[in-house]
């Protein structure tokens, strides 16, 4: 093989080489239409407001979005108001937790924070508490 194909041939296996070291995960798709989110919360702790998605539409929750909330109020018929940002810090989907610091909504520069979990949603079922019955 002549040096040029030789270099030609190295060349295009380092650019199909994936750059993490591994194969490439799936994607982290945008932020799902409001018809599919079935629950929401706000994490009074880390100060997030979460919003539950079933993109299934079959009721199991598969995506979850975090936004900082900076202020919460009560309207005038006592319902939880709250003042976000309008992107999410963070995302959850497909058993991995991503970050994105600039919250700028999905765009690829979202970063892994955690792989391999669940969402816990048993975290904000109130109804475990002082050992009531669920």
């Amino acid at each position: 093989m002549a040096p040029s194909r030789f270099a030609a041939s190295i060349l295009t296996c380092v650019l199909l080489l994936p750059l993490s070291g591994g194969w490439a995960k799936d994607s982290l798709p945008v932020e799902p239409d409001l018809a599919t989110r079935i629950e929401e919360h706000y994490d009074q702790e880390a100060r997030l407001f979460l919003m539950l998605y079933a993109l299934h539409g079959d009721g199991h929750v598969d995506y979850v979005t975090g936004r900082i909330v900076h202020e919460s109020a009560k309207n005038t018929y006592g319902n939880p108001v709250y003042r976000t940002e309008a992107y999410p810090l963070f995302y959850w989907w497909n058993h991995t937790m991503y970050n994105d610091p600039e919250q700028d909504g999905v765009n690829g520069n979202e970063r892994v924070y955690q792989e391999n979990m669940d969402f816990d949603l048993s975290r904000y079922n109130s109804c475990g508490l002082n050992g009531q019955p669920c």
